[in-house]
């Protein structure tokens, strides 16, 4: 039984930083591709970023770019988020998700999913 389990969410204010932490656990083949989603609060849930299994390949959502940063252990079966200057509209409950080989953006391309963690930024 593949499980997700994210941690390191919580409470900041804008321009503060958090890491969040994504634990995977049971088969899921190999060279699996983990990524970060968002879902804020009536919207969808939207892409992140993602990282490849060899970690040499990774994408971001625009509005992260260059402030948060994907990163993964292997050797852990644990993928990470460093969010730097945060801002307001980073709020949102963040999830992880394993798809097989190929980077994607889309969340329905995604096969496992944790069970989310809230990030709430402040003014």
């Amino acid at each position: 039984q593949v499980q997700l389990v994210e941690s390191g969410g919580g409470l900041v204010q804008a321009g503060e930083s958090l890491r969040l932490s994504c634990a995977a656990s049971g088969r899921f083949g190999n060279n699996y591709v983990m990524g970060w989603f968002r879902q804020a609060p009536g919207k969808e849930r939207e892409f992140v970023a993602a990282i490849s299994w060899s970690g040499g390949g990774t994408d971001y959502t625009n509005s992260v770019q260059g402030r948060f940063t994907i990163s993964r252990d292997n050797a852990k079966n644990t993928v990470y988020l460093q969010m730097n200057s945060l801002k307001p509209e980073d709020t949102a409950v963040y999830y992880c998700a394993v798809r097989s080989r190929l980077m994607a953006t889309m969340r329905t391309l995604y096969d496992y999913w944790g069970q989310g963690t809230q990030v709430t930024v402040s003014t």
